[in-house]
């Protein structure tokens, strides 16, 4: 079974009454079943919120698209959590050669200076020898 498969196997089973669509008080249900608290009013605004065709309910696009987002943000945050681990000094908002190697070193490669500086070369398009996190970013997609 692929993820859009699964995804929609899912969505069936949160949609209660089949039609294919989940309105606030299926979408409230299904936050309850995550260990969350929204009430019906809070379900309505993030049905209106996140509703594409404006209908006031939730259609399975409007539900996957809110999950990859959230995904996406969750996926920016992690790298954002790694770019602070090899950056130089703690929000100097880039990696070094130097910084590179450290922590390369860390997790078992050895690599010279020169090296990491041929790698960061590799994605550093402003030319500047460092990595800012959007290069990082765009290096580890």
């Amino acid at each position: 079974m692929d993820k859009q498969q699964q995804d929609k196997r899912v969505f069936r089973h949160l949609d209660k009454n089949g039609d294919g669509k989940l309105s606030p008080p299926e979408l409230q249900i299904c936050i309850g079943k995550i260990g969350q608290e929204l009430s019906l009013e809070e379900a309505e605004m993030v049905a209106e919120l996140m509703d594409s065709d404006g209908d006031g309910l939730l259609s399975f696009e409007d539900l996957v698209n809110v999950v990859e987002g959230a995904n996406e943000e969750e996926k920016v945050n992690d790298l954002k959590m790694v770019f602070k681990m090899y950056e130089e000094i703690e929000g100097c908002g880039c990696i070094t050669p130097k910084s590179l190697r450290r922590m390369l070193s860390r997790l078992g490669e050895s690599r010279s200076v020169d090296e990491c500086q041929l790698m960061i070369s590799k994605f550093d398009l402003d030319g500047n020898g460092v990595l800012d996190f959007d290069e990082f970013h765009d290096m580890m997609l």
